[in-house]
């Protein structure tokens, strides 16, 4: 990782949320879920938040380096329907080594719907998929590596 990502960096991003996105398609196998409201998912709400601070990382990783999320501590406030756009910021507030902490902040224009942390890990691409390939061997499923 460059050393150029300083705390105070930040990245807004809009996304329209679609139907695919909303709590019965979280996991659609599962009958709870499938009985819920048709609103925006936590868990989508929470993936939404780690792409945007990926989006903060993005000009500061070296080739062939990515970044892996480690920690996340945020609330879900408010529903959010499909066709509303959320709007997340993500401030880099933190850069330890090769770990970086977020605040982060989602609103869909009428509420905050979630806001908390999020901690990411840069890591080399190459020695992740060789940690994982590794496990898939140990776990008797087929590696990501081909």
């Amino acid at each position: 990782m460059k050393s150029t990502l300083k705390p105070g960096e930040r990245v807004t991003f809009d996304y329209v949320v679609p139907p695919s996105k909303t709590v019965p398609h979280l996991y659609p196998d599962a009958p709870e879920f499938a009985a819920m409201p048709g609103v925006f998912a936590t868990g989508f709400m929470v993936g939404l938040m780690e792409w945007t601070c990926m989006k903060v990382l993005a000009p500061h990783l070296d080739a062939g380096e990515g970044s892996l999320g480690v920690s996340v501590d945020v609330d879900h406030a408010a529903a959010t329907l499909p066709g509303q756009t959320v709007t997340v910021e993500a401030e880099c507030i933190e850069v330890t080594g090769r770990k970086v902490k977020f605040r982060v902040t989602a609103h869909d224009g009428i509420d905050r719907i979630g806001s908390g942390t999020h901690g990411r890990a840069v890591v080399p691409w190459d020695r992740f998929k060789a940690m994982v390939d590794h496990k898939a061997a140990k776990a008797g499923v087929p590696p990501l590596s081909k």
